[in-house]
């Protein structure tokens, strides 16, 4: 997986919403100002996610430049923690619910009445 190519020790996720029009220089300056965290950090992962939930971004120093992620489901949307305006670290258990669609902080089973099932 891209974890194991590019070295990502650290996921990080940026709650809230970002204009996803931005490339990395407006990215690195949110990460920046926004979160006072350091977009140089090798190893690092920042996800980002705008108002629309079926896509997101990521920026990754790789040493030498940044790689910049975009990723779009096709169908279905992720449930980003949009709660808060602060960045949140990923455990590799919460990255992989992120990438299948579900919030990673806020982990719940909804509640079924069964004679709605039917």
């Amino acid at each position: 997986m891209l974890e194991d190519a590019a070295g990502i020790r650290r996921v990080v996720l940026a709650c809230g919403t970002v204009d996803l029009r931005k490339g990395i220089d407006g990215l690195a300056m949110i990460i920046g100002d926004q979160y006072g965290q350091n977009p140089f950090e090798k190893g690092t992962l920042f996800l980002f996610c705008g108002k629309r939930s079926d896509r997101c971004k990521g920026l990754l120093w790789m040493g030498t430049g940044f790689l910049l992620l975009y990723k779009r489901f096709e169908n279905g949307r992720m449930s980003w923690p949009r709660n808060t305006q602060e960045a949140a670290d990923l455990t590799e258990e919460q990255f992989h619910y992120l990438m299948m669609g579900l919030n990673p902080l806020d982990l719940r089973v909804k509640e079924v009445a069964p004679e709605k099932i039917y």
